[in-house]
């Protein structure tokens, strides 16, 4: 008997293991046996081909008499693939593939296939279109036997490994496997009506009918979100045993001289979120919040009063930004905002104002020494800087609170070296402004209280966004560049965002900063101010092209995604994004959100050489035709794989959500939150839960916790 930890090569021999471990990462019994199917072909019993009629849903073992390809389409790119069989009845049937030219390689003459499918006619012939197909490389009647459940599951697959290996391979596993621990304690599948892991993992492989594949998928997809709900619970929960210091509001303190030094009037939502953070600051039990909202949604202003009621109460703010641009934009816009209450013991101070510093890794030595005796001394309120805050030699006289801006770009490691070097907790606001659906939020962010922003500040003006396609619209670029003049023309500026900036080998026909900026320079912008801005300019050149444009002596900015986040120039109403398909729909509209933020309507174009039928459009299509970052967010999701949301990366590390969709299964995250919660308050290190732990601890410790902190 085998168990879970069993290696395969010990079940399968090294012949098979080692190619399961190159094409699926499988080591061990339980990496094959949670390889659920994909999905499943509900069969009848296989027709007689001879009593096949037109409109009929017809399983049909048959074999191969020929496979043929045929070109078609412009230039003959597209190929249908036609496949004749035949079975003991001697009738024939036509099986047409689009876009799969190598079948005619795999359905070789006399070979066993199953196929399913709705029963057509074309040219007076029956025929199946794209049927669900099985081939099998067995005699008849194993192929027979194996359809007798009258359920086949279709596994992900390569060409070497198909799916019918795949199924063999897991059958072998499960004959043999012993009892399985069951992560889900016995309360909670008592509660919910779950089978235990064996029995569960016999009938997600070896159904009889859907309904018992369903309800096993459903066991695994609850079991999934469970284990990471867990996870969230033992962090809260030892949460509770945090102190931090009360910081509640001071009546007639700088948050309060601040709201009523305003140019602006805080919206509701704005207002809400103020009172929810300013009442968590109030307590000794640490904050630990999440802020988001839609670009321009005034999340910034939020941040600051929270920072503000902090130094009221005798302690200091940091706040943590990505990268020297975002972190120098942030020291300006607080500062201007602030005006004198920023000047604490500087000539134009007001009475009680506090000092506001920055601190990056580039700035000069007496900047910087500056900087740090003032966040020592206490003399800094709000310190305001990148990676440079969390180095050793940097000392708080008593942190109160960190906000943690554009959250996804630090690891958990980060965060903790300012939270774990303070005497007492510090609160923690995280601030993100890529909108999160909410059942992302939870599985993300489940130890972290959320607070929302939509609604978008008064006067703030609208941003028309349209796909310029190149290939199609040839005269369409030329007039997105008049456009930019245009606006040039009545006193307003632009942004003109690339993918990449030129010096760097690419094997792609993209355009890049550095070619880009020469053919504006002296083709449609000519006469134009035009500057440039790219991560790898030395942090003082980048300040100058910031500031020379936030000046308004450069017309047009070529930049980078460098300006994708915090880039505040109201002046600035129209973007280009070239080759737009290269970007994520979150990250065209946080780019986009650079624009229209003054009193003038923003305009986005879109420049892309896509077709008009690709995913790659669809992607844009949906970005310019709604604003909704919460709408465009859950979009981003769908279109991606659930794996890259929340945990395998790029590298193709294996997601441990197989069946969770976190955006579709928001009840079964809900439900799975809650029995948690109850496990983890009467069992917080889950000592009575051993195999549940073990899982926990393996969450905890892969790549895809390391993308939960990151997220």
């Amino acid at each position: 008997m085998v168990d879970l930890t069993t290696k395969l090569v010990n079940v399968l021999g090294d012949k098979t293991a080692t190619p399961l471990a190159k094409a699926f990462d499988m080591h061990v019994v339980g990496d094959l046996l949670r390889h659920y199917p994909r999905r499943y072909v509900e069969l009848g019993k296989p027709t007689n081909m001879s009593d096949l009629r037109v409109g009929q849903h017809a399983t049909v073992l048959a074999r191969v008499v020929e496979a043929k390809n045929y070109s078609f389409g412009p230039g003959g790119k597209r190929t249908r693939t036609e496949v004749i069989v035949t079975d003991d009845s001697g009738a024939r049937l036509s099986l047409t593939f689009f876009q799969q030219r190598w079948l005619q390689d795999r359905m070789k003459p006399g070979k066993m296939c199953l196929f399913s499918g709705e029963v057509g006619q074309f040219n007076g012939r029956l025929q199946l279109t794209h049927p669900d197909y099985d081939l099998f490389d067995e005699d008849g009647d194993t192929a027979a036997s194996r359809l007798s459940r009258g359920v086949l599951p279709i596994y992900r697959a390569t060409a070497k490994i198909p799916t019918w290996k795949l199924e063999s391979f897991i059958a072998l596993c499960l004959d043999s496997l012993d009892e399985v621990d069951d992560p889900l304690p016995e309360q909670v599948r008592t509660a919910h009506g779950f089978a235990g892991t064996r029995a569960a993992l016999e009938s997600i492989h070896r159904p009889h009918t859907m309904g018992e594949a369903v309800t096993a998928r459903a066991r695994f997809r609850f079991e999934e979100a469970f284990i990471v709900q867990t996870v969230f619970a033992q962090r809260r929960h030892a949460l509770e045993d945090d102190r931090a210091a009360a910081r509640p509001a001071v009546d007639g303190g700088l948050r309060t001289r601040f709201e009523q030094q305003l140019p602006f009037t805080l919206t509701a939502g704005q207002r809400a979120v103020v009172e929810e953070v300013g009442a968590d600051l109030a307590r000794t039990h640490p904050m630990h919040r999440l802020l988001q909202g839609e670009v321009g949604s005034g999340k910034t202003v939020v941040a600051l009063m929270a920072m503000l009621q902090v130094v009221d109460a005798g302690g200091q703010a940091a706040l943590l930004a990505p990268t020297e641009v975002l972190a120098s934009q942030h020291f300006r816009g607080i500062t201007a905002l602030l005006g004198d209450l920023a000047k604490g013991g500087m000539l134009g101070g007001a009475d009680g104002a506090t000092r506001v510093r920055l601190l990056t890794g580039s700035m000069g030595a007496k900047a910087r020494n500056e900087a740090l005796l003032d966040a020592a001394s206490g003399e800094a309120g709000i310190v305001i800087g990148t990676h440079a805050l969390i180095q050793d030699h940097v000392q708080f006289a008593e942190l109160g609170l960190l906000v943690v801006d554009e959250q996804h770009r630090f690891g958990v490691e980060q965060r903790a070296a300012l939270v774990d070097r303070s005497d007492v907790t510090p609160h923690v606001l995280v601030m993100t402004a890529t909108p999160i659906p909410r059942t992302i939020a939870m599985s993300v962010f489940g130890d972290l209280e959320v607070s929302t922003l939509r609604e978008l500040p008064a006067g703030r003006q609208p941003i028309q966004t349209n796909v310029v396609p190149y290939a199609e619209r040839p005269g369409w670029l030329a007039r997105a560049w008049e456009r930019v003049r245009e606006e040039v023309g009545k006193g307003r500026q632009a942004y003109v965002v690339v993918s990449r900036i030129g010096d760097e080998p690419s094997e792609s026909d993209t355009s890049s900063l550095v070619e880009l900026h020469e053919e504006l320079v002296h083709g449609p912008l000519h006469g134009l101010r035009v500057g440039t801005l790219h991560g790898r300019m030395s942090a003082d050149d980048k300040d100058a092209a910031m500031n020379a444009f936030a000046a308004g002596t450069i017309d047009v900015l070529v930049a980078t995604t460098v300006v994708e986040v915090g880039v505040d120039v109201p002046n600035a109403t129209v973007m280009v994004v070239m080759d737009a398909d290269r970007f994520g729909v979150s990250q065209l509209h946080q780019l986009r959100g650079r624009v229209g933020r003054g009193s003038e309507a923003g305009l986005c174009l879109l420049v892309t050489g896509a077709e008009i039928d690709s995913p790659a459009r669809e992607r844009l299509d949906a970005v310019a035709s709604t604003t909704d970052g919460f709408e465009l967010s859950k979009l981003d999701v769908e279109l991606r794989r659930e794996g890259d949301v929340l945990g395998a990366r790029q590298s193709g590390v294996r997601s441990s959500l197989r069946l969770l969709s976190v955006v579709k299964d928001e009840a079964v995250i809900e439900q799975a939150r809650a029995a948690a919660d109850e496990i983890v308050l009467a069992d917080p290190t889950l000592s009575h839960h051993p195999t549940l732990a073990a899982a926990v601890h393996e969450l905890e410790h892969s790549e895809q916790a390391d993308y939960l902190e990151r997220t």
